[in-house]
């Protein structure tokens, strides 16, 4: 087998022509080298670029013996940006100030530098050389306090779930949604605006559930009146029916008829434990995560002509959660979470 010795410097050259190469021989013969670089083996090669052994053997041996060149890589001259030398300087600004709109960044970058970019030019900027992307913002409760949840997911949350990995308790996540019959907009690809019909009134349909992360388990009680800590009972003998005999805690936010003395006892009496989150900590409950998915799966943008109609949507779509829905539910509910540290000072 042919031996190339590859400097990083080297790789990362081959790598770049093949990115920006147009389609065609060259391309290939830069996808072959590139693989190699990578030390992939010649079967590897043939299999992954779809050619022969000996084009294979020969690309390289043109690359050993004239480098780029010698697989018609013309060198063309590249010119610097002029806003390289402003670039740790730039990067620092919309860290601490985010720029709304391509406009607004090339107004910034103008007062910063002196020099005025194009729309085009200001966002292939802002991708390319800085690595910013156009993302949404997303909403923290302002009294969340990082460090105290951290302590909770590292102290408490964690070791559960490491038990109930280990197949010794079932850990269920537990919260309420409130479905309101109504539009629910939603992104789309389109050759012209839609319009979606809204539905009259404001009748809302109350959804208690309870989710463990292994198994893909879910309990729900619902109903179109409200949730209280008589719903929360009604879910605890739930739970408790379909998994007697094994240790049980349920992880549940700090809502006043959840916590009240009657919830408490009934668990005490059942062996169920609970355990509570932080203050405002949402972040921390997988069930959230599935009410999302709900709402993506069976609300936005469709039409629900009645509340009985409404209503079957959504328990349609909670009855598939362990069956049509369990691969992608496994990979969005998985145990992991994301505290607000990096986030909680950011402004825009």
């Amino acid at each position: 087998m042919l031996k190339i010795e590859f400097t990083e410097k080297a790789i990362d050259e081959v790598y770049q022509q093949f990115m920006e190469h147009p389609s065609g021989v060259t391309k290939k013969k830069l996808h072959v080298v590139y693989l190699k670089a990578l030390g992939l083996s010649h079967k590897e090669i043939e299999r992954i670029a779809r050619t022969s052994a000996d084009s294979v053997t020969r690309y390289l041996k043109d690359y050993n013996a004239g480098g780029l060149a010698a697989l018609g890589v013309s060198r063309t001259h590249r010119p610097v940006s002029s806003l390289q030398p402003y670039h740790d300087q730039i990067k620092a600004h919309f860290l601490k100030q985010p720029p709304h709109t391509v406009s607004a960044a090339s107004h910034e970058i103008e007062a910063l530098t002196g020099i005025k970019l194009g729309p085009s030019a200001c966002r292939d900027f802002m991708r390319k050389r800085l690595g910013m992307k156009f993302r949404k913002m997303a909403v923290i409760p302002a009294k969340a306090d990082p460090k105290k949840q951290a302590e909770f997911l590292n102290n408490q949350l964690e070791p559960l779930l490491e038990e109930e990995k280990q197949g010794r308790r079932k850990v269920f996540f537990v919260d309420a949604a409130h479905f309101v019959m109504g539009a629910f907009l939603g992104m789309l690809w389109c050759f012209e605006r839609l319009f979606l019909k809204s539905s009259s009134g404001r009748r809302r349909y109350n959804v208690l559930g309870a989710f463990s992360a292994k198994g893909a388990d879910l309990v729900t009680v619902t109903n179109d009146a409200y949730i209280n800590s008589g719903t929360v009972v009604d879910v605890l003998f739930k739970i408790k029916q379909e998994h007697a005999g094994i240790p049980l805690t349920l992880v549940m936010d700090n809502a006043r008829y959840q916590r009240c003395n009657k919830v408490t006892e009934q668990a005490k009496a059942l062996g169920i434990d609970i355990l509570f989150l932080p203050p405002y900590s949402p972040n921390l409950n997988l069930i959230e995560r599935l009410w999302k998915f709900t709402k993506k799966k069976c609300l936005y943008n469709r039409y629900h002509e009645t509340f009985c109609h409404f209503k079957e949507a959504i328990d349609d779509c909670l009855s598939k959660v362990k069956s049509t829905f369990k691969e992608q539910v496994k990979t969005l509910l998985n145990p992991k979470f994301q505290l607000f540290e990096k986030s909680a000072g950011v402004t825009a």
